[in-house]
């Protein structure tokens, strides 16, 4: 391999402000097999995120690279770009306005080192409010490293959990094998290709934190023409929230249909087993507004599975907060997310 081990790979859209924090937590890294590659996607505040780029890439030179996309690509669009013009082994993304946690290189490449053949590194992360210290969440899938090997059921168990973007790790040359605008404005790019690699090389877990996500923040999407109809700038609607879950089971039917791999019932029942966050999102909103949302999920096939419907009636009656209490405590009892319905748990290392 000539280029380094890891790219770590930014999509950059607004937010100049947090970009600085994301780029000190990577170059402080105990690790220098890597370089950052920012793709800056048509923001109003691209002249901001260019000086910030320049000016690190003068104090660390040969480290990061900075690529100005000639149109707004949207958020799929511009991971697809980022995999295209990066040079390392494997793409670690990153989102603009969240951290990589200390020791999180290392950690990652002795993972990649311990274990054949891997495509896709599954990562364990926290989520913060304002300050990196302020940590609300950890979301730690299973109590210890897992290896899964290439096929279905890494595929099935992996796919969900690589939703949020930031410490999702992703071999380079395999995902250029799989390159596609078909599922653009879905803002789901990454799992469509996570699935199709693991239908080809193997997965790994790893419990140590790699990502520290940013929660709160205004949402950007809508803005690139793959994205309009579906979703809406600074806005969460009820219909965005519901075509992120189509998109996400549409990607599943089509790599079904294009692999001939059965995937997409597998697929459904994990997002539903798991979908009290789908829910949540949209439960501030009042009562007749969240029982549409709840219906127009149950349209999507959600009806079959009855902790969906446990969920739904958690947040009616005893609101976000109560509920958001009582699954972090289990999780902090447990130590990690408990495993529910029949995904794969890998093998134990």
């Amino acid at each position: 391999m000539s280029g380094p081990l890891f790219s770590i790979c930014v999509p950059a859209y607004n937010r100049a402000a947090l970009l600085p924090p994301l780029l000190e937590s990577i170059i402080t890294q105990d690790f220098d097999d890597y370089e950052i590659i920012i793709a800056e996607d048509m923001s109003r505040e691209r002249p901001q995120i260019k000086l910030i780029a320049e000016d690190y890439s003068e104090h660390h030179p040969g480290k990061i690279r900075y690529i100005e996309n000639e149109k707004n690509l949207g958020f799929d669009g511009n991971i697809r770009e980022l995999v295209a013009r990066s040079h390392g082994g494997y793409c670690f993304f990153m989102g603009n306005d969240d951290l990589m946690n200390e020791g999180a290189l290392k950690v990652v490449a002795a993972g990649i080192n311990r274990h054949p053949d891997v495509g896709v590194v599954l990562r364990s992360y926290a989520s913060f409010d304002g300050d990196p210290s302020n940590i609300n969440q950890v979301f730690r899938y299973f109590p210890d490293e897992r290896f899964f090997p290439a096929g279905a059921d890494a595929a099935c168990t992996l796919y969900r959990r690589s939703v949020v973007i930031p410490g999702v790790v992703i071999h380079r040359q395999t995902a250029l094998k799989y390159a596609t605008d078909r599922y653009d404005g879905t803002l789901l790019y990454q799992i469509y290709l996570v699935a199709n690699i693991l239908l080809d090389r193997n997965g790994i877990y790893l419990p140590e934190i790699i990502a520290l996500y940013r929660n709160g923040g205004v949402p950007e999407f809508g803005n690139a023409e793959a994205e309009r109809g579906r979703f809406v700038p600074e806005n969460r609607t009820i219909e965005s929230s519901v075509q992120f879950m189509q998109g996400m089971l549409d990607i599943a039917q089509g790599i079904e249909q294009e692999r001939g791999i059965p995937l997409y019932k597998k697929i459904r029942a994990d997002i539903a087993n798991y979908s009290y966050p789908v829910l949540s999102i949209q439960a501030d909103r009042s009562r007749s507004e969240f029982c549409k949302y709840w219906m127009a999920l149950c349209g999507i096939g959600f009806w079959r599975f009855p902790l969906f419907h446990v969920y739904f009636l958690s947040l009616i009656t005893l609101g976000v907060g109560r509920s958001d209490g009582i699954i972090a405590a289990i999780k902090r009892q447990l130590g990690y997310t408990p495993v529910l319905g029949s995904i794969s748990r890998g093998k134990t290392l």
